[in-house]
Parts: C-alpha cells; structure tokens; sequence
C-alpha cells in the first residue's frame, strides 16, 4: 500500500529520489490525476506534481480536490509537500527551510472543502494546529541533523496569484504577523485535513518579497534558486522517510469521526 506521498511544488515536477517510478491514472470525482508511484527503501511513495509535470497549471487552477482525493484512494496516510515562497522575515533567507505551522488565507474562490451538503453534510473541521505536528517535528529535526538551514515555525500567506504582491500589501501581510509568502498551500492542507491526512509543508525561500527585495520579482529567480537548493530538500525528504515511525502517533485522523461521504463521480 502506498502510506507517503511527496507533492513537489514549483522547481520539484520529477520524483528523482524514487526508485523505477511508475506512473498511475487515478479517477477522482473531481477529476482524472496522473500520480508516479516508486520505491524507496521498501517503501511504496506516491509523487504529485502540484502544477503539472512542466509548470503549466498556475496556482488559482489547481485541482487540490482532485489531487488530495487520489491520494485517499491511494492509501496515503502522510503527505509532504514542497512550496517556493517569498519571505516576509529578514532572518528567512534565500536558501533557507522554513516548517509552515500556520497560514493567513487571502485567496478567493477556491473550493476549501470536500463538504458541500446533502449526503456529504455539514462539517467545520478544526485547523488550529493546521499542519502535523508530529511530521513537522521529524522533518526539522532531521533538517539539523543534516546541517541544513531550518526555521521551526513560519506562517504562511497565501495569495490568489498568478501575480506577484504589491509592496503595499507586503506591509500589511508583515503587520499581521506573516513570515513567508506563495500562492498554493490553500486549500491544499485544508483538503488534507479534512481527509485525516498528516501533512507538512516545508517551504523553500527563493527571493525576498516586494518592497524588501532590491531587485524587480521574476519567476526566473524562482527556479534559479530552487534549482540550486534542490539538493537540500532531496537530503530533508529522504532523511525524514528513514526516520518516520511506522504508525501515526498524532491527532491528524482523529479530526473527525468520520471520511466524507463519497460524491457521485460526474464522468
């Protein structure tokens, strides 16, 4: 059974750390999700290219319900997923791993839930603590053993995108206590929770955001930056699986009681 699942984010469309990966169509209610499944260490890991295998899905038409969906089918109990972010916080610079604990949500018009009434009913579920405790902890201590540049806590602002941030809005996003800045992490571990998956986001530091950066931003520097720190998340993802306990020792699957109903696929 496939139990871990890796969502690459921006600069991460290819699974290099698994072994004969193999691809597999999973049919979803919301739609059809390519998903590369492959070994590591006699563990089954599933890869999701959250944009697409060559970038071409932009961050307000992703489809998280139908990529957190087929990793329920799929047996997965962990998630991690990788972000290129924006900093709000001098101390978290380019290079840098930053643990999200938190999000400050702005965008709009995304589908957040998989509970949308009738035989799905009603359910609110609870974010305070919206990311693993548990797996975060394992991935950043496993960042400091490696030597890597790891920030414990971080929250995450997530904007509609596809634009980049006035200098203005930067300001008030840092008044509100927000450290980096990306366009993807909602609905994503909202879906995550709902389905009583742990997930963990760690989030790679790529440039500073408008109106603290010297320079104009480029998703060019994006990918430059994540291209050459692409070792140090490949080091943080493999030590982490080695170290993670087989069993779930955390809150994430007792969330709620029960999995939403399963809608009526429309195909």
């Amino acid at each position: 059974m496939v139990n871990l699942a890796i969502i690459g984010g921006t600069g991460v469309y290819d699974p290099a750390i698994l072994e004969d990966p193999r691809e597999q169509s999973v049919r979803t209610p919301y739609g059809e999700v390519t998903v590369k499944i492959g070994g590591y260490q006699g563990r089954e890991v599933a890869f999701v290219p959250r944009h697409g295998s060559q970038h071409q899905v932009p961050p307000h038409k992703i489809n998280y319900r139908a990529n957190l969906w087929s990793l329920r089918e799929l047996g997965v109990e962990r998630a991690i997923a990788t972000a290129a972010v924006g900093s709000l916080n001098t101390d978290m610079q380019a290079g840098d791993l930053v643990m999200v604990d938190q999000f400050l949500d702005f965008t709009r018009g995304r589908v957040q839930t998989f509970y949308e009434g009738g035989p799905g009913g009603v359910f609110h579920v609870d974010v305070t603590f919206p990311y693993c405790r548990e797996l975060r902890q394992t991935m950043f201590d496993c960042g400091k053993r490696e030597g890597l540049r790891m920030h414990y806590r971080g929250t995450y602002v997530c904007t509609e995108g596809p634009r980049y941030e006035t200098a203005a809005e930067i300001r008030m996003f840092r008044m509100l206590g927000g450290d980096v800045i990306g366009m993807t992490n909602v609905p994503e571990v909202v879906l995550a929770r709902e389905l009583g998956i742990c997930y963990a986001t760690v989030a790679m530091v790529t440039n500073y955001a408008a109106g603290i950066s010297p320079t104009p931003l480029s998703h060019e520097e994006v990918l430059e930056v994540m291209d050459k720190n692409a070792s140090s998340l490949r080091l943080l993802i493999t030590a982490t699986m080695k170290s993670l306990p087989p069993e779930r020792g955390c809150e994430c699957m007792q969330v709620r009681a029960e999995k939403p109903a399963k809608p009526k696929s429309s195909g």
